[in-house]
């Protein structure tokens, strides 16, 4: 895996966000969520950027509850209904974070995907175009929407939650890959693009299964394979932290962690289960074994599916 953290670097500092906006998609649940709330915990002001108004059966959350827990904390809010498909509502929803705040956005955490991990052959074409227009266009109409109030400002931090690139783990996952590529991609051109303007961007991945309604609704293990999205929130703060020379960078976040002095003991508070330690199975080098998933109605037809390919492995 590329990251160069592995060397010794200063410890993590997290910011004072007085006086700062953040726009964070696909923030009315999981890790989204937990996102804004830690922002606002540092008195960042937050917009909640997200499809859900109204709950529903299974999905919990919507940019309305999240937009009322960051005011408890004592931040601003505002609640936007986002479908990051559609390139006019990003920068509409940036029009409206300046007409709000005052002021321009001065970190996006482009949080927003959608999961597919099907052999080309079952990938309907439709299908492809879904998850690449929600996880690389809409990373990338949403960023190209900040940057010009970033460069303005003298700040900017984009954060993107897709994984390293890496030759790697494409079994059943071609087109989740290039999708989630794309959004690393975008990171690394950010970071290429307005390197010296205190403008900064990275790729950022966690090492294992993380606690949300996907990993729930997907059945993707149980609790004891899963770390709460808090290890990804804290990594967030740290970017943010970060100076403006450390940019462009592919991150796992417990290897960021570790390269900012966390230690074994420091990653037991991120557990589901507090007895066990979860297996880091999205950053093996590399893996044989199969998952199918992408309609949570057929969730149980891959199950058997998986199982069928695996067992001949």
């Amino acid at each position: 895996w590329h990251t160069d953290v592995n060397r010794k670097m200063p410890a993590l500092k997290i910011p004072d966000l007085k006086g700062k906006v953040a726009i964070v998609t696909g923030g009315s649940r999981g890790i989204g969520r937990v996102c804004c709330l830690e922002l606002a915990k540092r008195g960042c002001g937050i917009v909640v950027a997200a499809k859900t108004t109204e709950p529903k059966k299974n999905l919990p959350g919507t940019i309305h509850t999240v937009a009322d827990e960051v005011r408890k904390l004592g931040a601003k809010a505002l609640a936007f209904k986002l479908d990051i498909r559609d390139a006019k509502k990003c920068t509409e929803c940036v029009e409206k974070t300046v007409e709000y705040f005052g002021k321009g956005p001065d970190i996006l955490i482009n949080n927003a995907s959608a999961l597919w991990w099907q052999r080309i052959e079952d990938t309907p074409i439709k299908k492809y175009d879904l998850i690449t227009t929600i996880n690389a266009r809409g990373t990338f109409a949403m960023t190209q929407a900040c940057l010009p109030h970033m460069v303005e400002q003298g700040f900017g931090r984009v954060i993107n939650m897709s994984p390293p690139l890496a030759p790697i783990g494409f079994n059943g996952r071609t087109a989740y890959n290039i999708s989630k590529f794309g959004m690393t991609m975008v990171a690394l051109g950010v970071a290429e693009e307005y390197k010296g303007q205190n403008i900064t961007a990275h790729s950022l991945w966690p090492a294992t299964i993380i606690e949300s309604l996907a990993s729930i609704n997907f059945k993707l293990g149980d609790r004891e394979m899963w770390r709460k999205p808090e290890i990804l929130a804290d990594c967030v703060l740290g970017l943010i932290g970060e100076d403006g020379e450390f940019t462009g960078k592919m991150l796992i976040d417990e290897l960021y962690l570790r390269s900012r002095g966390y230690k074994d003991e420091d990653f037991v508070k991120y557990r589901c289960d507090p007895n066990v330690e979860p297996p880091k199975l999205l950053m093996q080098e590399s893996s044989d074994v199969w998952v199918f998933r992408g309609d949570v109605k057929k969730v149980e037809q891959d199950k058997v599916r998986e199982d069928t390919i695996n067992s001949k492995l």
